[in-house]
């Protein structure tokens, strides 16, 4: 009966919602206080050694010029004029270069920053101070379980030091790196965890050893020191 009640009470406050004035309300939010964030605007921009222009790339440049300097946009909720959102651009510019860009489209970009790698203090900090890290994200999942998973802080180090050797040896993908680390280092657990008869999993030091087989690859890399 109580369920049946607060669905009632939320059926009649929709109708009391006026949604012409909402969509109103939130037009006007977007056209002075809206921000669009185009992420990858490397990727339509060429690579700077083309013999010839990239026609498909240039046209897409184009495409996005007259929205980024101001224009009226038609949208399911009415027309949005963008000469006051804010727009921010970002890419990795690996191949390409930033003066790739068309001028018309580079002049609307005006500042350019160069973001520095991740650290492993980066990473120790992303895997313990954030409100949603992977490590509360992992012990909530394993927890469904019945088992409470427990990270010791020299383990927790220890992963963010692979985080940041594996990004430098291999394709630098930030914090995204974490989860890839996270699941090899949990995959058994996560598999056994409904057959485990202790209620607490400790992941210390000699456990990320034995997953990522830290001691034999010291040992293949000492064929190679003089």
């Amino acid at each position: 009966m109580s369920e049946a009640r607060k669905i009632l009470i939320n059926q009649e406050a929709q109708k009391l919602i006026d949604m012409d004035q909402v969509n109103e309300q939130g037009v006007k939010d977007a056209e002075q206080n809206g921000i669009i964030f185009i992420d990858e605007i490397d990727k339509i921009i060429g690579n700077g050694n083309n013999h010839g222009p990239d026609v498909s790339r240039e046209g897409v440049q184009r495409d996005i010029l007259p929205i980024v300097e101001g224009s009226t946009v038609n949208t399911k909720y009415g027309p949005i004029k963008t000469d006051f959102i804010l727009f921010i651009g970002a890419g990795a510019f690996h191949v390409s270069k930033i003066s790739d860009m068309i001028p018309e489209l580079q002049g609307r970009f005006p500042i350019s920053v160069q973001l520095d790698s991740l650290t492993e203090e980066d990473f120790i900090q992303i895997l313990t101070h954030t409100e949603n890290s992977v490590i509360k994200q992992y012990q909530q999942l394993i927890r469904t379980e019945d088992v409470n998973l427990i990270f010791e802080d020299e383990a927790v180090r220890y992963l963010a030091k692979i985080a940041y050797l594996q990004n430098e040896e291999d394709e630098n993908i930030g914090a995204r790196r974490l989860h890839t680390v996270m699941e090899k280092l949990l995959e058994e657990i996560s598999f056994y965890a409904s057959d485990y008869e202790q209620d607490d999993f400790v992941i210390d030091m000699n456990y990320v050893e034995r997953v990522f087989n830290i001691s034999e690859k010291r040992d293949n890399y000492q064929k190679y020191l003089l």
